[in-house]
């Protein structure tokens, strides 16, 4: 009985530490899963302020162009 028990305190032992093991693991993927997030957000707020930005501003070479005659002589 006392040998069973002294068996089944080792694997408790070593549960525990492979139990530590991987809670540090997930705490270090977690900090890098929240730092991607935050620097996903960050390139989606600044594609969504450029793409604001240029709605709101017409390019003015475009309404230009299309008015001229390509081959540069007049009908």
């Amino acid at each position: 009985m006392e040998r069973l028990n002294s068996k089944l305190y080792l694997q408790n032992c070593y549960i525990m530490k492979e139990n530590e093991r991987l809670r540090k693991k997930a705490q270090l993927l977690n900090q890098e899963n929240q730092a991607l997030l935050s620097e996903l957000k960050q390139k989606l707020t600044k594609t969504n302020s450029k793409s604001n930005a240029t709605k709101s501003i017409p390019d003015l070479n475009l309404s230009s162009t299309s008015n001229q005659n390509p081959s540069g002589s007049s009908n």
